[in-house]
């Protein structure tokens, strides 16, 4: 008997989502709890397991395809996996053009096949950027466009194919995914409907260096995981937002939302784009948890794997471009939040101090701002307080 495979239910604040890819094609084996086809929305990426051993019958939406929650996917038939492994081999051995490409060539999914008869592209010669391997539509239109190589990484057919004419411009379009198209659009919605200002100031990384350099292989031993300097900022940025609770506050309507909390979201890079995972509560977590907890969400990130729940809320946000070498920038809000604090490269700059020039490994920081809730003064003594508890750590711990 089939069983019927659907979408997962969305939260309310997603209306529908993408067939991206699958994993699973008709005839072929599953696992229990193996991932058949992933649904990527405007803020992640969800994945579809499989609810039993056996094999996917019929495929309900292709790849590319608008689906609402609970949709109808598949069709499913639960059965020993190594039955329902033979009619999917002899499947896989007929649509081959020839049986030794067969076993060497890597699987396409519907739309990346279809692509390579329309493009003329044979998949058995392309490598996939796909989940294992798999040869996506992508792929499939990257070789079609993709120029010839030279003579002589291609000795036996470069005779036919006429040389590359100097000046040749290749262009490639591509739709953007959900997740970029959403992302576009709350930056957007950042810049023109709030009074976003940036203050700038500088810290010295020295003491926190010292600190690290002190204590850090103690630090790991003991709590399994590296003291970084993203820490110190959260914890740095948790003692501010207490004296200051506006930067910590929220507009709603004509309202202005006070937070006896703090919930600060930490930027990550992935693949899809920018996210901010939110470190809930953080002003009761150790600097060893919120190292752990950054990590975790650093590598959920990298393999799309972050919940909705884990990147929804969060009352200030932290960025930092100086993992990719900026030196300094103007980071975005991320409303309805009204502050964010953006971290830059470390750079050795000749600073002077006690009326000596001395060379320290400098930072600038930047806060921006929302003009209409926070003024000018209140986000200068916010980022100086940062300054001086990031200066000396010591404050962190006394409590001044």
């Amino acid at each position: 008997m089939a069983t019927e495979i659907h979408a997962p239910a969305f939260p309310e604040s997603i209306q529908d989502g993408t067939v991206a890819t699958w994993h699973k094609q008709v005839g072929e084996a599953c696992q229990r709890d193996e991932v058949i086809v992933d649904i990527e929305t405007d803020k992640v990426v969800m994945e579809v397991t499989a609810p039993a051993d056996g094999v996917l019958t019929q495929i309900i939406k292709e790849a590319g395809a608008t689906v609402l929650s609970k949709e109808l996917l598949a069709l499913f038939e639960a059965g020993d996996v190594t039955h329902a492994a033979a009619p999917a081999a002899t499947m896989a051995a007929a649509a081959a053009p020839a049986a030794s490409r067969a076993e060497t060539a890597m699987p396409a999914g519907p739309a990346a096949r279809k692509a390579a008869a329309e493009h003329g592209v044979d998949t058995a010669a392309l490598s996939g950027s796909g989940k294992g391997g798999r040869i996506t539509k992508q792929d499939v239109l990257q070789a079609a466009q993709a120029p010839v190589v030279s003579a002589q990484a291609q000795p036996t057919v470069a005779a036919s194919v006429p040389p590359l004419v100097a000046g040749d411009r290749i262009e490639k379009r591509v739709p953007m995914t959900r997740m970029r198209m959403r992302i576009a659009e709350r930056l957007l919605e950042a810049k023109q409907s709030t009074a976003m200002l940036t203050t700038f100031n500088e810290v010295n990384m020295a003491p926190i260096m010292a600190l690290r350099k002190q204590y850090g292989e103690k630090f790991e031993k003991a709590h399994g995981v590296r003291l970084g300097f993203m820490s110190f900022f959260i914890k740095a940025a948790v003692e501010a937002l207490k004296r200051y609770p506006a930067v910590n506050a929220s507009i709603d309507g004509q309202d202005i939302v006070y937070h006896g909390y703090q919930d600060i979201g930490v930027a990550v890079s992935s693949d899809k784009g920018l996210v901010v995972p939110i470190l809930r509560d953080a002003e009761a977590m150790s600097l060893a948890e919120m190292e752990a907890k950054v990590g975790e969400y650093g590598r959920k990130a990298k393999e799309g794997k972050l919940s909705i729940d884990e990147m929804s809320g969060g009352t200030f946000s932290i960025t930092n471009g100086g993992v990719f070498g900026s030196l300094l920038s103007t980071p975005i809000l991320n409303p309805p939040q009204t502050a964010i604090l953006g971290m830059h490269k470390i750079q050795e700059r000749p600073m002077a101090v006690n009326g000596q020039v001395v060379i320290l490994p400098m930072m600038y920081l930047a806060l921006s701002y929302d003009h209409r809730l926070i003024d000018g003064k209140e986000a200068v003594s916010f980022l100086v307080a940062i300054k001086d508890l990031v200066e000396d750590p010591a404050r962190l711990l006394l409590d001044i």
